[in-house]
């Protein structure tokens, strides 16, 4: 039997027999902000929704603020971590310092495949200091 993906004896785009009866709509409210280039809409929220104070402006995406309400407090900025910043809190320089030791002392014998040509540059550096 073949897959299908209506319903048998319905066809796309075929009105829906689903009506409205015994439906509890949400209790709504209607809130309005304006926008710095004096753009005002209105936006539909729950009364149990936590209404935020800055919402995109539909027409030119500029920030709007909710209407009789204050700019709220910007959050302090978080600074942001670099690699460093994460490798430093699971090692400690000395560690890094003993295996880059290590690594080098690697890379000089020839143990590492395919990196001769930096210790033959490892070995110049070493000769001229």
């Amino acid at each position: 039997m073949s897959e299908r993906s209506t319903l048998r004896g319905s066809r796309l785009g075929a009105t829906s027999y689903e009506d409205e009866r015994g439906v509890e709509f949400a209790e709504r409210q209607t809130v309005a902000y304006s926008c710095t280039a004096g753009h005002r809409f209105e936006m539909t929220f729950s009364t149990e929704a936590e209404v935020p104070a800055l919402w995109d402006c539909p027409r030119c995406g500029s920030e709007s603020l909710r209407v009789a309400t204050d700019r709220p407090e910007e959050a302090p900025a978080k600074p942001a971590r670099t690699h460093w910043d994460m490798l430093l809190e699971r090692r400690s320089i000395e560690d890094l310092e003993a295996l880059l030791d290590e690594r080098l002392e690697l890379l000089r014998s020839g143990l590492i495949p395919g990196a001769a040509h930096l210790a033959d540059r490892g070995a110049r550096r070493k000769k001229t200091a």
